[in-house]
């Protein structure tokens, strides 16, 4: 009689070609990476210049309710759809992280391979097309083995899945750790959250992976989460091109808080994506928050306007700590 505690057994089918990293074409490579400036002179002036009308005056309205929270110590999290750090805004999240203005990073199964893939290689984001006729989409060794040792260690450590890869980066020393949201995330001991969908990320494809472990590590994560949106009044939550997995799991986040008795309506939520997008929208600005506001632009544009205006604006309210 099989173990119910066992991993899942494995179909019978014929062996995975597996192929090594380093025969695999990257499209975005490090060197394409947004690039991180201090407080730039006379940029205050332009971002107060912006009209105080749809997008603009949300920005604002985001900018100054983040700088305020962190003043007062509140919680400023972010959800993160892959595109983020696929698109190589990490060292910007990183410095927000270092200057203590985002309190939480939670994302998405396929980001945490981005952040590893960075790492381990500087480049990431497969040709998709062209590996996807021949099979070998997906199927690359390095990346698999890495992902689904951080379950094991999770699993092994009881740690979540956001902590063990941070922590698995930082531990092997990788050349382009600097470039890892969650290896900062580990080193400043802020939480890091990955929140898996089964089967939508290319690690799922291992035969070696074991569920049970994935499972128990992304389901610590999600408790993790909860705690820090239990903590959210007066703060602010961000949910940056995201269009269905985090919307759906701040929601439940929310509801968690709210059955618990600590958490109102009183914060902020603003939603940053390309288009509107059902679940972001109701989820995150509308039924939650006292307020919710919505920034329409892609992302390799407004975070880095977002980055630079929460910087100046911290340094002329004279807050504005220096990167830890």
């Amino acid at each position: 009689m099989a173990n119910p505690s066992d991993p899942a057994p494995r179909p019978a089918s014929r062996p995975l070609h597996i192929r090594p990293l380093a025969e695999r074409k990257n499209l975005v490579q490090k060197e394409d990476f947004a690039q991180v400036l201090p407080p730039v002179e006379g940029f205050l002036s332009w971002f107060e210049a912006l009209p105080d009308i749809y997008g603009s005056k949300s920005l604002k309205v985001v900018v100054d309710r983040i700088v305020t929270a962190r003043q007062q110590g509140r919680e400023v999290g972010a959800s993160l759809g892959a595109h983020v750090l696929k698109v190589g805004l990490s060292p910007l999240l990183i410095d927000l992280m270092r200057r203590g203005f985002l309190t939480h990073i939670a994302t998405n199964g396929a980001s945490a391979i981005h952040d590893w893939e960075t790492a381990y290689q500087g480049a990431t984001s497969e040709d998709v097309a062209a590996s996807l006729p021949d099979g070998s989409f997906g199927f690359w060794r390095e990346t698999l083995d890495a992902l689904n040792g951080a379950a094991l260690r999770a699993d092994k450590r009881h740690e979540g899945l956001g902590e063990a890869i941070g922590r698995q980066i930082l531990e092997d020393d990788l050349p382009h750790r600097h470039l890892s949201v969650f290896a900062e995330a580990a080193r400043l001991q802020i939480p890091a959250t990955v929140h898996v969908a089964f089967g939508c990320d290319i690690t799922h494809m291992d035969p070696a992976l074991d569920g049970r472990a994935l499972g128990g590590a992304t389901q610590r994560d999600f408790w993790t989460f909860a705690d820090s949106v239990g903590r959210l009044d007066r703060g602010v939550w961000l949910n940056i091109g995201s269009a269905v997995i985090m919307p759906e799991v701040f929601l439940k986040a929310v509801s968690i808080g709210r059955n618990r008795g600590v958490l109102g309506d009183d914060f902020l939520t603003c939603n940053f994506d390309m288009i509107q997008q059902y679940r972001a929208v109701t989820n995150v600005v509308q039924r939650p928050p006292k307020e919710g506001r919505s920034v329409l632009a892609m992302h390799e544009i407004v975070l880095p306007l977002l980055h630079q205006a929460i910087l100046c604006t911290a340094q002329a309210r004279g807050c504005l700590a220096e990167p830890r």
